[in-house]
Parts: structure tokens; C-alpha cells; sequence
């Protein structure tokens, strides 16, 4: 059996662009992604700390070091600038190794930098 785990998380990120008009995904910083063992493309769940609400799409890299994270297409309705998020990317764990395993955390600054 497996079971599904927090694989990795962005914690208090800043929202700070949305794009309507986009087909659709989340843009995040290259360098939150790769900290975060995030893959281009892969699926994460994103919680808007603000309204409570929560969406599903997938990841798309922002250039390294911009502090970009934009939700585009439809997720643009779902946030607006300036709300903390939290991006969430899950994998399935076999179960005797469950109780163990402990997701990758990336904590951020208000400006969507690492913290010290």
C-alpha cells in the first residue's frame, strides 16, 4: 500500500503577478522550485492563506531569482497580488516507510527570498 505524502511545500510565498489571459498553471521562481524539488510541469495544490480556498494546476518556471509567482488562467481568479499561498507537491510513500519520511520545506521572506 502506499500512501500520499507532502513530497515538498513553499510556505508563505507572495503572490505577485496574475495573468488571466494565460492557458493556465502557476509560475514560481526557478530557485524556489528547485529548493522545493519541484519539476516543471509537475502538479501541486496551491492554498491562498487570504480566502481559504485551494487549486490544483501544475508548475511552470519563473526566471531564477525574480521572486516570481504567478497564477495564471483560471488560478488568476483565485488570488490576487499580494496574497500568501502555500504550494503543495505530493508523492506516494510505500507505508512501512510513511511514518518516517519528512516533506523538503522551503520557508520565504515577504519578498519570496529564502529565509536565513
Amino acid at each position: 500500500m502506499y500512501r500520499m505524502m507532502c513530497k515538498s511545500k513553499i510556505h508563505r510565498v507572495t503572490v505577485t503577478e496574475a495573468n488571466l489571459n494565460y492557458e493556465g498553471s502557476i509560475s514560481i521562481d526557478k530557485k524556489l522550485l528547485a529548493a522545493a524539488d519541484i519539476l516543471q510541469y509537475e502538479k501541486v495544490q496551491v492554498l491562498n492563506i487570504n480566502n481559504g480556498s485551494r487549486v490544483e494546476t501544475y508548475a511552470m518556471e519563473a526566471p531564477a531569482g525574480s521572486g516570481v509567482v504567478c497564477l495564471n488562467g483560471a488560478a488568476a481568479r483565485w488570488g490576487q497580488v499580494g496574497d500568501l499561498v502555500i504550494i503543495i507537491a505530493y508523492t506516494g510513500v510505500e507505508d512501512s516507510k510513511a511514518k518516517g519520511y519528512k516533506p523538503k520545506v522551503v520557508l520565504v521572506n515577504g519578498k519570496n527570498r529564502f529565509k536565513k
